[in-house]
């Protein structure tokens, strides 16, 4: 056996001074990529520079989630919620339209799209005698007390129907949720701000008609949300937005007209709220589910669809039926810290369960995947929501 291969000694010298060179530049290098990635916004956070941190870390430590997890607040939202309406009203004085969602109804603030008046008949007839294709609805105040024991906080008026007993009928339906103690948004130049658990969530509601803020107008939309942005730590916006039907489940570049309506451009005006400072995007008005994305950060769900219908006000047929409940967790400057889709079902009479089969869930992952394979969020069985990579 030929003894072990030795280093010269004359060439040892030349060894030590290349290694020290090597270490040297490796450091170098080091830190000349640490400055260029601290001067870089992290995808998944809100710029805060702890956030920075975690998300340049491979896999934080068991301490740093859980530091996270306890100071982030739970944004919880489900779609639209018609409690029922002349000639449909549930029964039992609806006291049992959430009684098997109610579990699933929890967060630090929980929101819901009211897409109906909750007012007494004010004699405004918004359909004319024998229409067949006009739709108007509106339950008792008393109903209020419904919203409110299914756990619900703050409603959002901003929408198609919410305008159905006019304008004393809006009025009244504000009176009535003020009544039960429950916030609600949506009125031309409303900012509700809701202190939670110490930090200021500011929420917006918009749709394409006269009685709400406007999503058309795009420039003056991003004009109150820089405002809500100035009195909240976390700006949340709702948006009834978009063409209605299973024929319109997926998101398409552009603005969507339906019935002559110009019902916006969904992911223009998103993207544009965002950039006007909102930290969450919640959609509804197709009365379908649609797709999720991530922009610059910030969670968009284009649409939660419907998630009651008492007395097949909403149509539960097929996909129609499929529905859920959206919790985003979120610090105070914005941090993406975790979410999930609860998926729910509505029955023959439009009241909605628990849907142990995820169809919800399954149904807006496929569509992410269809309609925004790069920039949409991983959708899990479980309904659990990750951002995409980077």
């Amino acid at each position: 056996m030929s003894a072990p291969r030795q280093t010269p000694r004359s060439s040892r010298p030349r060894l030590i001074l290349g290694l020290a060179v090597a270490v040297v530049l490796v450091g170098a290098a080091s830190a000349a990529y640490g400055a260029f990635n601290a001067t870089r916004k992290p995808q998944w956070n809100g710029g805060s520079p702890a956030a920075a941190a975690s998300s340049n870390a491979a896999d934080p430590s068991p301490s740093q989630t859980a530091a996270a997890v306890a100071e982030a607040i739970t944004l919880t939202a489900t779609g639209d919620n018609v409690m029922g309406g002349p000639g449909n009203m549930p029964p039992n004085g609806g006291n049992d339209l959430y009684t098997k969602v109610k579990p699933l109804l929890k967060g630090d603030l929980v929101m819901g799209n009211l897409e109906e008046p909750v007012t007494e008949d004010t004699g405004y007839r918004k359909c004319g005698a024998g229409s067949t294709s006009c739709h108007q609805f509106y339950v008792p105040p008393s109903w209020a007390k419904h919203l409110k024991n299914a756990g619900y906080q703050l409603m959002n008026m901003a929408n198609n129907h919410g305008n159905d007993m006019g304008s004393k009928g809006y009025t009244n339906t504000q009176k009535s949720l003020d009544a039960v103690g429950l916030k609600h948004t949506g009125a031309p130049g409303e900012i509700t701000v809701v202190d939670v658990k110490g930090i200021k969530v500011a929420v917006v509601g918009f749709s394409s008609y006269a009685w709400n803020n406007s999503l058309i107008d795009i420039p003056k939309a991003k004009q109150l949300i820089q405002q809500a942005d100035k009195q909240a730590d976390l700006v949340v916006v709702q948006v009834h937005m978009g063409s209605e039907g299973t024929a319109y489940t997926h998101v398409k570049p552009g603005t969507e007209i339906f019935l002559g309506e110009n019902r916006g451009n969904p992911i223009g005006f998103a993207h544009a709220m965002i950039d006007a400072g909102a930290d969450l995007i919640v959609g509804h008005g197709p009365h379908v589910l649609r797709a999720m994305e991530f922009y610059k950060g910030r969670l968009i769900a284009y649409s939660l669809g419907n998630f009651l219908g008492g007395g097949r006000t909403l149509k539960p047929d097929g996909v129609l039926g499929y529905t859920g409940v959206l919790k985003v967790q979120l610090t105070k400057d914005g941090t993406w810290v975790g979410g999930q889709f609860d998926s729910a079902i509505m029955n023959s009479q439009g009241v909605p369960g628990p849907d142990a089969q995820k169809r919800g869930a399954t149904a807006i992952r496929n569509l992410t995947k269809s309609d925004f394979p790069t920039t949409g969020p991983k959708i899990e069985s479980s309904g659990k929501i990750t951002p995409p990579a980077a």
